[in-house]
């Protein structure tokens, strides 16, 4: 059995990157997502407003239809194409709000040139059946029922041990990446055997849309620590995404705090961010 360590406060702030005179909105971080559908194109918007809120200096989104219009709606800020061309990717973000049982031969070969990338890629959702096949650095962002998928296409026993440390990390060293296996206390487990556990989040963030906001949280903290190692990045965005639910939800200093919705948490990013750096 593996004793994780926990994620603190402390270890967090230490991934937060205070911008100087000398950055720019490139150095800052480009993040790209590929994300959304015309089923949820909600999953777009919260994604691409979490890599916003999380420092990103500038952030793509690859799509059209009604996830790239509500995205440009919603965040007139983010430049919207149907492929980045040669221009810089510095992370990507894939698979949240997608279905991979209704995915166009189109799409699954723009995902697979992705995952064969040099970028770091964020897995989430419809996207991680494919995660196997990546060459690209990758953290995968499952669920429960996500995580015994991925173990079955792993060829690893999806009920798996009962320790979620020890089935996150048997999975991370299959696949030679970084697992951050959500729930009430995360798991973030490395491909090298390091596990730490993260249970910073209040039971109001489990909410529709929660794992899309961490997604884009995520993507902008890859991109703007580009020499850190992806497990860290990983700890640090749930950590980030817990404080930041509990300060929307006023479950903070012992109060109970009411319900939030996704939304709520990735407008609570700033001030989160703020207060650890203060």
């Amino acid at each position: 059995m593996i004793d994780a360590r926990e994620w603190s406060r402390s270890d967090t702030i230490a991934l937060l990157r205070v911008p100087t005179a000398e950055d720019d909105k490139y150095s800052r971080g480009v993040v790209a997502l590929r994300t959304g559908s015309s089923a949820y194109p909600g999953a777009a918007v919260l994604g691409v407003e979490a890599a916003w809120r999380t420092g990103a200096g500038f952030v793509r989104f690859v799509g059209e239809g009604r996830a790239a219009d509500a995205v440009i709606a919603r965040r007139p800020e983010t430049v919207a194409a149907l492929d980045v061309g040669s221009t810089r990717v510095d992370a990507w973000v894939i698979g949240s709000g997608t279905n991979p049982v209704h995915r166009p031969w189109e799409e699954e070969r723009a995902l697979r040139e992705i995952l064969a990338g040099t970028a770091p890629v964020i897995v989430d959702a419809g996207a991680l059946d494919l995660a196997r096949t990546a060459s690209a650095p990758l953290v995968v962002t499952p669920h429960a029922g996500e995580f015994a998928r991925l173990r079955a296409g792993l060829d690893l026993d999806p009920d798996g041990t009962g320790d979620r440390a020890d089935d996150a990390a048997e999975v991370a060293a299959a696949l030679g990446a970084t697992v951050l296996l959500k729930g009430a206390t995360s798991i973030v487990a490395a491909p090298d055997g390091d596990v730490v556990a993260v249970s910073a989040a209040p039971g109001w963030l489990a909410t529709a849309g929660a794992g899309d906001v961490l997604a884009g949280m995520l993507g902008a903290l890859a991109a703007g620590n580009r020499e850190a190692r992806p497990a860290d990045t990983a700890a640090a965005a749930a950590w980030l995404h817990g404080y930041a639910a509990a300060r929307a939800a006023g479950a903070t200093g012992g109060r109970t705090g009411h319900p939030i919705v996704a939304l709520d948490v990735a407008e609570s990013i700033p001030a989160a961010i703020e207060d650890l750096l203060s």
